[in-house]
Protein backbone atom coordinates (compact mmCIF):
# COMPACT_ATOMS: atom_id res chain seq x y z
CA UNK A 1 0.00 0.00 0.00
CA UNK A 2 1.15 3.72 -1.24
CA UNK A 3 1.92 5.81 1.91
CA UNK A 4 1.43 9.92 2.17
CA UNK A 5 4.14 11.84 4.12
CA UNK A 6 2.76 15.36 5.18
CA UNK A 7 5.01 17.37 6.80
CA UNK A 8 3.90 20.81 8.49
CA UNK A 9 5.51 23.64 10.49
CA UNK A 10 3.10 26.34 12.06
CA UNK A 11 3.50 29.30 14.62
CA UNK A 12 0.31 30.55 14.72
CA UNK A 13 -1.72 27.65 13.64
CA UNK A 14 -2.58 27.93 9.27
CA UNK A 15 -0.13 25.99 8.48
CA UNK A 16 -1.37 22.98 10.94
CA UNK A 17 -5.01 23.70 9.43
CA UNK A 18 -3.84 23.08 6.28
CA UNK A 19 -1.52 20.02 6.95
CA UNK A 20 -4.45 18.58 9.27
CA UNK A 21 -7.45 18.92 6.32
CA UNK A 22 -4.84 17.37 3.95
CA UNK A 23 -4.55 14.41 5.85
CA UNK A 24 -7.85 13.97 6.73
CA UNK A 25 -8.94 13.83 3.36
CA UNK A 26 -5.81 11.79 1.95
CA UNK A 27 -6.43 8.95 4.85
CA UNK A 28 -9.48 7.88 2.62
CA UNK A 29 -7.19 7.25 -0.48
CA UNK A 30 -4.34 5.61 1.16
CA UNK A 31 -2.03 5.29 4.50
CA UNK A 32 -0.80 9.11 5.38
CA UNK A 33 1.52 9.95 8.32
CA UNK A 34 1.41 13.46 9.36
CA UNK A 35 4.40 14.99 10.98
CA UNK A 36 5.60 18.33 12.49
CA UNK A 37 8.68 19.65 10.77
CA UNK A 38 10.54 19.05 13.90
CA UNK A 39 10.01 15.61 14.54
CA UNK A 40 10.47 14.09 10.71
CA UNK A 41 13.79 12.61 9.43
CA UNK A 42 14.98 10.88 6.57
CA UNK A 43 13.81 7.07 7.52
CA UNK A 44 10.34 8.98 7.41
CA UNK A 45 10.93 10.21 3.72
CA UNK A 46 12.71 7.01 3.01
CA UNK A 47 9.32 5.41 4.07
CA UNK A 48 7.19 6.97 2.02
CA UNK A 49 5.72 7.09 -1.95
CA UNK A 50 4.82 10.84 -1.53
CA UNK A 51 5.02 14.15 0.01
CA UNK A 52 2.92 16.87 1.08
CA UNK A 53 4.96 20.09 2.57
CA UNK A 54 3.20 22.33 4.16
CA UNK A 55 4.80 25.74 5.72
CA UNK A 56 4.51 29.37 6.55
CA UNK A 57 6.33 31.90 4.29
CA UNK A 58 8.21 34.27 6.99
CA UNK A 59 9.86 37.29 5.69
CA UNK A 60 9.66 36.29 2.27
CA UNK A 61 10.82 32.01 2.74
CA UNK A 62 10.23 28.69 4.22
CA UNK A 63 9.86 28.87 7.97
CA UNK A 64 13.30 28.05 9.94
CA UNK A 65 11.87 25.40 11.32
CA UNK A 66 10.79 23.94 7.63
CA UNK A 67 14.07 24.97 6.12
CA UNK A 68 15.74 23.05 9.29
CA UNK A 69 13.88 20.26 8.31
CA UNK A 70 15.00 20.17 4.91
CA UNK A 71 18.87 20.88 5.84
CA UNK A 72 18.85 18.20 8.23
CA UNK A 73 17.31 15.66 5.79
CA UNK A 74 18.58 16.70 2.10
CA UNK A 75 21.86 14.49 2.33
CA UNK A 76 20.70 11.53 4.02
CA UNK A 77 18.23 10.90 1.25
CA UNK A 78 20.12 12.24 -1.86
CA UNK A 79 19.48 10.25 -4.39
CA UNK A 80 17.04 8.03 -2.82
CA UNK A 81 13.93 9.39 -3.27
CA UNK A 82 14.19 10.36 -6.92
CA UNK A 83 11.29 10.73 -9.06
CA UNK A 84 8.85 10.27 -5.78
CA UNK A 85 5.30 12.59 -5.73
CA UNK A 86 5.11 16.19 -4.24
CA UNK A 87 2.86 18.95 -3.64
CA UNK A 88 3.47 21.84 -1.75
CA UNK A 89 1.00 24.53 0.58
CA UNK A 90 1.90 27.64 1.97
CA UNK A 91 0.32 29.67 4.77
CA UNK A 92 1.44 33.66 3.43
CA UNK A 93 0.39 37.05 4.79
CA UNK A 94 0.96 38.31 1.20
CA UNK A 95 1.70 36.13 -1.40
CA UNK A 96 4.02 33.07 -0.55
CA UNK A 97 5.88 32.79 -3.65
CA UNK A 98 9.06 33.12 -2.00
CA UNK A 99 8.69 30.74 0.77
CA UNK A 100 7.29 28.25 -2.83
CA UNK A 101 10.26 28.80 -4.87
CA UNK A 102 12.39 28.03 -2.22
CA UNK A 103 10.63 24.69 -1.37
CA UNK A 104 10.64 24.07 -5.40
CA UNK A 105 14.23 24.56 -5.32
CA UNK A 106 14.82 21.85 -2.98
CA UNK A 107 12.56 19.47 -4.33
CA UNK A 108 14.14 19.91 -7.69
CA UNK A 109 17.21 19.12 -5.85
CA UNK A 110 16.13 15.84 -4.58
CA UNK A 111 14.69 15.11 -8.06
CA UNK A 112 11.26 15.23 -6.86
CA UNK A 113 8.41 15.18 -9.23
CA UNK A 114 5.75 18.32 -8.73
CA UNK A 115 2.70 16.94 -8.96
CA UNK A 116 0.80 20.31 -9.24
CA UNK A 117 1.28 24.24 -8.78
CA UNK A 118 2.21 25.19 -5.05
CA UNK A 119 -1.28 25.67 -3.03
CA UNK A 120 -0.53 29.10 -1.56
CA UNK A 121 -3.39 30.46 1.11
CA UNK A 122 -2.95 33.98 2.00
CA UNK A 123 -4.12 35.44 5.65
CA UNK A 124 -3.75 38.65 4.53
CA UNK A 125 -1.69 39.70 7.85
CA UNK A 126 0.17 42.69 7.62
CA UNK A 127 0.66 44.18 10.69
CA UNK A 128 2.42 42.52 13.61
CA UNK A 129 -0.69 41.76 15.71
CA UNK A 130 -1.99 39.97 12.48
CA UNK A 131 0.65 38.04 11.63
CA UNK A 132 1.74 36.88 15.26
CA UNK A 133 -2.16 36.03 15.95
CA UNK A 134 -3.30 32.88 16.00
CA UNK A 135 -4.55 32.38 12.50
CA UNK A 136 -8.04 30.57 11.27
CA UNK A 137 -8.19 29.12 7.66
CA UNK A 138 -11.56 29.76 6.29
CA UNK A 139 -13.17 26.09 5.25
CA UNK A 140 -13.61 27.12 1.69
CA UNK A 141 -9.94 27.17 1.86
CA UNK A 142 -9.36 24.05 3.92
CA UNK A 143 -11.72 22.85 1.23
CA UNK A 144 -8.53 23.20 -1.34
CA UNK A 145 -6.42 21.62 1.08
CA UNK A 146 -8.81 18.71 1.32
CA UNK A 147 -8.90 18.40 -2.45
CA UNK A 148 -4.86 18.31 -2.97
CA UNK A 149 -4.72 16.12 -0.18
CA UNK A 150 -7.50 13.71 -1.84
CA UNK A 151 -5.46 13.89 -5.05
CA UNK A 152 -2.57 12.89 -3.75
CA UNK A 153 -3.77 9.69 -1.95
CA UNK A 154 -5.69 8.90 -5.33
CA UNK A 155 -2.89 9.34 -7.52
CA UNK A 156 -0.73 7.70 -5.02
CA UNK A 157 -2.87 4.88 -4.79
CA UNK A 158 -3.32 4.54 -8.59
CA UNK A 159 0.79 4.37 -8.99
CA UNK A 160 0.05 7.34 -11.26
CA UNK A 161 3.00 9.22 -9.88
Amino acid sequence: MARLLIVWHSRTGGSRQMAAAAARAAEAEIDTRLLPAQDAGPEDLLGADGYIFCAPENLAALSGTMKEFFDRCYYPVLGRIEGRAYAQMICAGSDGEGAARQLARIATGWRLKEVQPPLIICTHAQTQEAILAPKTIPETELDRCRELGAAMGAGLGMGMF
